[in-house]
């Protein structure tokens, strides 16, 4: 099979593309042909060894697939050869097939196409996750999300519309907000153009915002503290920015705020159950027309560290998606 591989921690341009030989499903494991993979945050660091997984050499980046099952071990029972399916990989999926854990494997849901599946698990598992069992976010409460084009950011406006909250959408760019606002967001902030901080005073009438989903850290994250309600909660999704902050923690003594970790990843293992009640949930607002997974750029199997360098430079809108087949 092909496959894209990293042989050297370093920038997207040291991929390759090679010939390598398909693996063989362990007896909990499931072969997929791998038709579309999307590319997510964690493939810019795990080709350069800054993330908190290092496989050994050669790897494929790409967290997570969408295809066909091409075999099964023999201790997998629930999906068959010649099913449609989703799966998260950790890496590996920037490849013609990939063998996977059952555990992670899921049925694609009829309606939904191979790039949109491949698109779909890791930002809303994510969003759901942080929105759900670490913010408890209720109807009504205010959700700031940060990063709002990205996708986890419109996972999460979309997710937060879904559970009934009013949602504030922050980008950097006018072009960016479109896309928040074509996804549900009641209100935008161009924080490239206006102090976030004082904006959501504005739109919340002194009050701050009662949820604030950050998946961008650095001086954001910095505003965003400030912007809180009494009692909110802030929850750390990820460091696009590429600056871990720091915190005051005097000002989540003065707001009763919660700073809040989400790591979705860790959360489907630990608790299989919740994250199959998540995607259910999910499943059924995707039929019901409330979550529509953007891929705004597609790009063929060679051309991965091309995907991988435009979700690195944060020009990427949505998702970006490596076709396989």
């Amino acid at each position: 099979m092909k496959a894209v591989l990293c042989k050297a921690f370093g920038p997207a341009d040291t991929l390759v593309l090679e010939e390598v030989a398909s693996p063989e499903p362990k007896k909990n494991e499931i072969l997929i042909d791998v038709h579309a993979a999307a590319v997510n945050f964690p493939d810019t660091l795990i080709i350069e060894g800054k993330y908190q997984f290092k496989p050994p050499f050669p790897f494929s980046p790409g967290g997570e697939a969408a295809g066909v099952v091409a075999a099964v071990g023999e201790k997998v029972s629930h999906l068959k050869p010649g099913d449609r399916v989703m799966a998260l990989t950790g890496w590996g999926s920037f490849a013609e097939q990939v063998a996977v854990p059952s555990y992670n494997v899921m049925p694609i849901p009829k309606g939904i196409d191979f790039n949109s599946a491949a698109a779909f698990g890791m930002t809303y598992g994510t969003s759901m996750h942080a929105l759900k069992q670490r913010a408890n976010l209720q109807p009504g409460e205010t959700l700031l999300v940060l990063g709002a084009s990205g996708g986890v950011g419109l996972a999460a406006v979309e997710i937060g519309k879904a559970m009934g909250a009013r949602v504030i959408a922050a980008a950097s760019s006018a072009q960016k907000l479109e896309v928040a606002k074509a996804a549900g967001a009641d209100a935008l902030i161009n924080y490239s153009e206006e102090s976030l901080k004082d904006r959501v005073k504005e739109l919340t009438n002194g009050q701050g915002a009662d949820v604030i989903y950050d998946p961008v850290g650095g001086d954001l994250f910095d505003a965003a503290i400030r912007a809180i309600n009494w009692n909110g909660r802030l929850l750390v999704v990820g460091f696009a920015s590429g600056r871990i902050p720091e915190l005051p923690v005097n000002l989540a003594l003065l707001k009763g705020a919660s700073v809040i970790g989400v790591f979705w990843g860790s959360f489907a293992q630990r608790q299989p159950q919740d994250n199959l009640a998540n995607f259910q949930q999910l499943f059924t607002w995707y039929a019901e027309g409330k979550l529509k997974p953007l891929v705004s750029q597609t790009f063929p199997l060679e051309r991965a560290s091309d995907a991988i360098k435009t979700l690195a430079s944060r020009q990427a809108v949505g998702k970006v998606v490596v076709e396989v087949r």
